[in-house]
């Protein structure tokens, strides 16, 4: 009987640590400048937080940086990783948003401003978890086209 109990509670355990296991993408991330490459004129995220504990199955994606002219923004996403465009809040170049994953450590994103694509891209957590590098694609509002590589570590 102790055998069967025991086993049984190792089961569960091991069950609900694979049910909580850490997402890659999951904490705080800060803009390493100096490994970046930014277009002159974009905007830039330099803190970017992921937290999937604040809504039952959803993921609450916030940044804060400055917007194309070095104002200050904040901005905010909330939704699921199912490539299904979710509202964005507080972005001057973006809408809505997208994020599908491709797999444990990678995210394809395409944002949107009044239904038209304005940026696409990748996010990329390395295997260590330390960083992750965001390369965007897209068209500032000025109708110039860009490509920024953005590299953030894990705080």
């Amino acid at each position: 009987m102790k055998i069967k109990t025991i086993a049984l509670s190792l089961g569960l355990i091991l069950a609900a640590g694979a049910l909580f296991a850490a997402d890659p993408f999951e904490g705080t991330w800060k803009l390493n400048e100096s490994k970046s490459k930014l277009t002159p004129g974009t905007g830039k995220n330099t803190k970017v937080v992921y937290d999937s504990r604040l809504i039952r199955n959803k993921v609450t994606v916030t940044g804060d940086g400055v917007d194309a002219d070095g104002k200050p923004v904040h901005i905010e996403w909330k939704g699921r990783f199912n490539g299904k465009d979710s509202e964005v809040t507080g972005d001057p170049t973006s809408d809505m948003r997208s994020y599908t994953k491709v797999n444990d450590h990678t995210l394809n994103m395409i944002s949107k401003k009044g239904g038209k694509v304005v940026a696409q891209g990748r996010i990329v957590v390395s295997a260590d978890g330390k960083s992750r590098v965001v390369t965007l694609n897209g068209t500032t509002a000025k109708g110039k086209r860009f490509t920024n590589t953005a590299v953030y570590d894990k705080e």
